[in-house]
Parts: C-alpha cells; structure tokens; sequence
C-alpha cells in the first residue's frame, strides 16, 4: 500500500522521495496525491470497483495516466488510499480524556456515521476485503469505538469481543444497504462478496423468490409449499408487507428502524455484560 503521507511523487533518483525538482524534472503540473485520491474516490462512486481504471481516472483529472503515476506506484496503492481517505469521513467523538459524555450516544453516533459512510460508498466492502490492512483513517475510528466500549465497563477481556460486535454489525447492514439502494454499481467480482444467498439484495427486498439452502442456490428454484423465506437483512417475504423497492428510497424507513433498533440490542447487551459500577 502506498503511504498515506508520503508528500511528493514516486520515489526517484535523488533518493529523498522525489524525481529532481519540480516541472523541470518532468513532474506534472497541478496534480497531488490527495487530487488523485479525491478524484479516484468520486470515479468509484460513479462506476464501482469494476469500472475503475487509470485511464479512466487520468480522463478525469484531464492528465495522462502516466502522470498518475508520479504519486503512486499501482492501481492498488491508489485504491488503498482511497479507501483510506473515506474513513477519515466520519465523525469522532474527542479524544481528550473526556468522560462526561454518554458512552450510549457516543456510540450510536459512531455506528450511524459508518453506516453512513458505506451507503455513500458501496463498493467499500468489496475493496475492504481486497485490502485487509487498514490505513490510518481507518485504525483510527476502531480506536474511537474501542475507547467508547471500554468506557461502558465491560471486563478488558469483553471489550474486544463487543468491539468487534458493533464493528461487524455495522458492516454487515451497512454493505447490504449500500447495495440496495446502488444497484447500478457494478462490483468487481475479484473482491465483492454477495451477502445474500440466492438473489440480489433489491430483489430480496422487492419480494422475488429466494434460495433458502444451498442446494437450490442459482436453480432459481423458489422455497416450497409456500414457506416464507427470509432475506440477509431478516425480511420476511412472504407477508407482503415489505414489498417496495428500497433503491428509490420508499422503504428508507423501515432500513431505518431496523438498524437502530437492533443497535439498541446490542448497546443493551454490552450493558447487561458490564461490571456494576
């Protein structure tokens, strides 16, 4: 992964980080690592992981992809740091030493605003899985949710667990809605892992048939004797009451509700597992 704060081009002759000194030494005008970065970051929105190109970033930025390439190394070195750069979206709470506020608020506010971030971003769980290292945008809002947990007085030894909990959680309804309401973004099928079994998660939404077992996975065989069936997300789909397509927003109450409800569970059993105080 190319190193988030490295300031000047591709490592060169004069053996400090640089090639020479500036437009003289070939060094294209106008460009910086974070202008790539930003840019590589809308062009992921617009077209996924599987659209993305060089070429294609360097039409954006109205340069040559060679002159990408005087500020990272790889194509992956420029997806690292995109996504990178999205984590640094979120809000954290201060990290001063404070703990007058409530750990509960501080929490919901740190889930709500990664969600937030994956719904913005839907090709991020594809890229997550690809680039396993996280950066330092990223460590630092796990930091943020471990600081807030330890203060609900867990035992050290459940602050991980409960950390990774709320982590994962997040995620997981983070990834499917961002699916849902991007349907359009084709994901590379390289790194992007379908959370649903047997139909796209639009149509698992919309009512459509789902494989419940792995043996009628891609059959398009529907559940049997009229057996309703359930979608990732919980959704039962055979009382009709879910019916409409959450991609154009109808449904965006119910993904609501859900997510911060089951938020409420798991603040609930982070409290009945911590230490009275």
């Amino acid at each position: 992964m190319a190193r988030a704060d490295r300031e000047g081009p591709r490592t060169g002759g004069t053996g400090d980080g640089t090639r020479g000194s500036g437009r003289g030494a070939g060094r294209p005008a106008g460009l910086d690592r974070e202008r790539i970065t930003a840019a590589a970051v809308r062009l992921l929105d617009a077209v996924g992981p599987a659209g993305f190109s060089m070429r294609r970033l360097a039409a954006e930025l109205d340069v040559t992809a060679m002159s990408v390439y005087w500020y990272v190394d790889t194509k992956d070195d420029l997806l690292a740091l995109a996504l990178d750069a999205v984590h640094g979206e979120p809000r954290l709470p201060a990290d001063d030493g404070d703990t007058e506020g409530d750990w509960r608020d501080q929490l919901r506010l740190l889930a709500r605003e990664n969600r937030a971030m994956l719904v913005r971003h839907p090709w991020l769980p594809g890229l997550i899985g690809a680039h396993p290292a996280p950066g330092p945008h990223a460590r630092a809002f796990s930091r943020a949710v471990r600081r807030v947990v330890r203060r609900a007085g867990l035992p050290e030894r459940g602050v991980s667990g409960a950390t990774t909990a709320v982590l994962r959680f997040v995620h997981g309804y983070g990834a499917f809605e961002g699916r849902v309401r991007a349907p359009d973004i084709e994901a590379d099928p390289a790194t992007d892992h379908p959370t649903d079994v047997g139909a796209a998660p639009g149509a698992c939404l919309r009512g459509a048939p789902v494989a419940t077992s792995v043996r009628d996975r891609g059959t398009g065989n529907a559940p049997g004797d009229g057996a309703g069936a359930d979608c990732p997300d919980g959704t039962d789909v055979s009382d009709g009451t879910d019916g409409t397509d959450v991609s154009d927003g109808t449904d965006a109450d119910r993904l609501d509700r859900d997510f911060e409800y089951a938020l409420d569970l798991l603040i609930a059993g982070i409290e009945a597992l911590a230490d009275p105080a």
